[in-house]
């Protein structure tokens, strides 16, 4: 029997600050998950997204450090219009995140953005124009 694909874990310096982030891209969180160390969302299909903080991660695997030398990974929010993923991004700029990359009209034909998470994941939101 082959493994089946099931989540993707995010590990946070400041769980409050990733699930206001998270939530601005249309991801539901109790209040009270802000101050839990292990939260999870699940989505379409029931792929999750798990986020652990740090001491959490640190409780299993002592050794653990977050990786140097930029994102191996990102995650992709599809958006219902090109305006949708202006608007996002300036939601997430007026909430005091980091836009890496402003909306663009890109060759491949879509509209298309990359944002960082608080703990410098890569976001990218796009739509088909």
């Amino acid at each position: 029997m082959a493994a089946t694909f099931t989540a993707i874990g995010i590990t946070v310096a400041d769980m409050a600050a990733s699930l206001e982030f998270y939530r601005l891209l249309g991801l539901s969180f109790a209040p009270e998950d802000d101050a839990e160390g292990h939260v999870e969302w699940e989505g379409p299909g029931g792929v999750r997204v798990m986020f652990d903080t740090v001491s959490v991660v640190h409780s299993f695997d002592p050794g653990w450090e977050p990786p140097v030398g930029g994102p191996a990974m990102s995650l992709a929010f599809e958006c219902a219009t090109p305006a949708e993923v202006d608007a996002t991004v300036a939601e997430i700029a007026q909430a005091g995140f980091t836009v890496h990359r402003e909306p663009w009209d890109a060759f491949w034909g879509q509209r298309y953005a990359t944002v960082l998470d608080p703990d410098g994941n890569r976001v990218d939101l796009f739509a088909w124009a």
